[in-house]
């Protein structure tokens, strides 16, 4: 859809008091637009544009106190209930090791910045939300009861830009290639060189990088005891089994600006048709399966022995959500985290041994 076919400003705020169930992100799809578009067209009704100056809104979002963080993709929508704190800031990547709330954010990323008040009845619900360039939402800060106002109106006050155009021109998503030339592709064996030469769950990124390989093409071109293809349905499995002994995990959801990282147990796990949900105290999730391609157990090695993750991907080849036994930096990897994940199900075939992993 061209902008010439786009709904106008007002007319976007209509379908919005129209609709007022749907959420934003569905509805703009619905209008055919992007979120970003959707959230600028309320510029002057409820919404003022900011600049999306990272390390200032970090560092003053902890005077703002608690606060719910919402970090999201296509398929999963990952919601944390604390305080911005323990704040390292850089150009090339922010981290955030608050109480409950655990970021990754890559500035870069960051294009468009909203404060918005959005009317409940009574209530007003006020949030500030970052997107990037092509209108994809990068993350959001949504404030609670407990929240100090007048620390947000100054944060809002200090980031304030001189454009509230309620029109954005973004720039074309296009379709982000997973695959690499096979002029250019690294070899099994260049792989599993490399692999075996890790000693950091970091490197692994970097490993991908140098080889220029895509996570999934990695996976298939793996040796099997390092990964392993799973039953889609892995993902709901590991959800009951962790919420029913209460183990303690950390679950990874992102995009290409922030990744959000719950660690601890869950407790409350519901499965509702395609969706699960998790809705405990301070974390909420809330994953679409059905937008699930492939899973893979990853077994990596570290100075520390091996860690083993669980990864989703979906049909483009993006991860959707990951999951790692929680432990310290030098601890080995929980007997029970493993065990779990190395009894979920596996996707029967040729290439996949259905026996026990070997251990370190």
């Amino acid at each position: 859809m061209d902008q010439r076919e786009k709904p106008s400003p007002d007319e976007i705020r209509r379908a919005c008091k129209d609709n007022p169930k749907i959420r934003e992100h569905d509805l703009a799809a619905r209008l055919g637009i992007s979120e970003v578009e959707l959230v600028a067209a309320h510029c002057g009704h409820g919404a003022v544009r900011i600049e999306p100056r990272v390390d200032d809104l970090l560092t003053g979002l902890e005077a703002v106190g608690e606060v719910m963080a919402v970090t999201s993709n296509e398929s999963a929508v990952h919601q944390k209930i604390g305080v911005y704190g323990k704040v390292v800031t850089g150009n090339q990547h922010a981290i955030l090791l608050g109480d409950g709330i655990d970021l990754r954010i890559f500035p870069k990323a960051w294009a468009y910045g909203f404060a918005v008040e959005k009317r409940e009845g009574a209530e007003i619900r006020r949030s500030l939300q970052f997107f990037d360039a092509t209108g994809e939402a990068m993350h959001k800060a949504h404030l609670r009861p407990a929240s100090n106002l007048q620390a947000y109106q100054d944060l809002t006050a200090e980031l304030v830009s001189s454009d509230q155009e309620p029109i954005i021109s973004l720039e074309a998503s296009g379709a982000r290639d997973n695959t690499v030339s096979p002029d250019h592709a690294a070899t099994v064996d260049d792989l599993r060189e490399h692999w075996g030469r890790l000693s950091d769950v970091h490197q692994f990124y970097h490993m991908l990088k140098t080889l220029k390989l895509s996570r999934c093409q990695a996976m298939r071109m793996a040796d099997e005891d390092n990964a392993w293809l799973l039953d889609n349905d892995a993902v709901g499995a590991l959800f009951q089994q962790a919420a029913e002994d209460e183990m303690p995990i950390m679950c990874f959801v992102g995009n290409r600006g922030c990744i959000q990282i719950h660690s601890g147990p869950i407790k409350s796990v519901k499965q509702i048709g395609p969706r699960i949900n998790v809705l405990d105290e301070t974390f909420h999730l809330h994953l679409r399966t059905h937008r699930i391609r492939e899973v893979w157990a990853v077994r990596k090695p570290t100075r520390d022995g091996h860690v083993t993750s669980i990864e989703a991907y979906g049909a483009d080849g993006k991860m959707i959500i990951q999951f790692f036994g929680r432990r310290k930096e030098g601890e080995r990897e929980g007997s029970d985290w493993r065990f779990l994940a190395e009894s979920l199900p596996c996707v029967p075939g040729p290439d996949v041994e259905s026996a026990d992993r070997p251990s370190d």
